[in-house]
């Protein structure tokens, strides 16, 4: 189906009229003007004046201007309706931005790395595989913000997650208000049928909601955790960059997962935080009620390549009148 997306830009095409009544040129009679002593010369140089144009260049110069005032209306095609999937699950992402998260105790291709390194490089794949599913992205550390709320566009999420950096919300822990900030978003939404996957590496230290008072409000809201503790329990010495004790709230982290219906992991590794993911695609999709778009395809570069082919044959035929 044809569409313009801005039909009123039609007025345009009467703006040249509007020029020539409001503003004839000016006359010598006792008038100060700006005189350019060149400027009649150059001109004859390009060709003759507007007034001594021939018909086919006039015409031509109309046809350019309607054409770009056409391009500016923005036609479209507007294609059939598509259906959307019908299946999918509403992930909401909470990655911990604590001190902590700098530990270098994963390693990538043989490259010791810091945590938030290694859950940006494996969340990052889990995200781009989530097509059909929507999802969000929250960061806490002393405070929780949310980032992305649900939504298809995996793309911006990922970034989101990709420009994260530590301490960038706090030095300390806030899970219960990473959770109690999901909660609320979760309130916005009709839907009943709702994921929380929480990454942390230590314990609560910080935030105004106890964790589990906060995971008793997400099973009220229908909200599933999983819980995921990152880091090695490696105890090496300081100068091989291995965590010194990883201060994981495990027990607290475990009755969260179980009071929601959720899971608790262990992540000590990239290969484990790999494998968690894999667990997580297979969980159950949802049905949703369907919905559909229509693809859009701008034609605008239409008219404006026409425009610049009339004014090209103007120009030729000044040039060779």
């Amino acid at each position: 189906m044809f569409n313009l997306a801005w039909p009123y830009a039609a007025a345009i095409a009467l703006l040249p009229l509007l020029i020539f009544w409001l503003a004839p040129p000016a006359r010598d009679g006792g008038l100060t003007v700006v005189r350019v002593p060149f400027f009649s010369r150059l001109w004859r140089s390009l060709g003759a004046s507007l007034d001594q144009a021939s018909a086919l260049v006039r015409a031509l110069a109309i046809l350019a201007w309607l054409s770009l005032t056409a391009a500016a209306m923005r036609p479209q095609w507007i294609g059939e309706p598509v259906a959307m999937p019908q299946e999918g699950r509403d992930l909401m992402l909470a990655v911990d931005l604590s001190g902590s998260m700098e530990q270098h105790d994963m390693v990538i291709n043989g490259r010791r790395v810091d945590r938030l390194t290694a859950v940006k490089a494996v969340a990052g794949n889990f995200i781009e595989r989530r097509k059909g599913d929507r999802i969000g992205l929250i960061l806490f550390g002393r405070n929780a913000y949310l980032q992305a709320p649900l939504t298809f566009d995996r793309k911006t999420v990922k970034k989101l997650l990709y420009e994260a950096q530590i301490g960038m919300a706090g030095k300390e822990t806030a899970i219960g208000d990473a959770i109690g900030l999901a909660v609320k978003k979760a309130r916005q939404t009709s839907d009943n049928n709702r994921v929380l996957i929480l990454l942390t590496d230590g314990q609560n230290t910080a935030g105004n909601i106890d964790p589990l008072k906060a995971a008793e409000l997400a099973k009220t809201e229908g909200i599933k955790i999983y819980t995921i503790g990152i880091g090695s329990n490696g105890r090496g010495s300081v100068f091989s960059g291995w965590a010194q004790g990883s201060g994981l709230d495990e027990r607290s982290l475990r009755a969260i997962a179980q009071m929601t219906g959720g899971r608790y992991f262990r992540a000590r590794n990239v290969q484990e935080l790999a494998q968690i993911y894999d667990l997580l695609d297979t969980l159950e999709p949802r049905a949703r009620a369907e919905e559909f778009y229509r693809p859009v395809k701008e034609l605008y570069y239409l008219p404006l390549g026409i425009a610049l082919l009339w004014l090209g044959l103007a120009l030729w035929r000044k040039t060779w009148s």
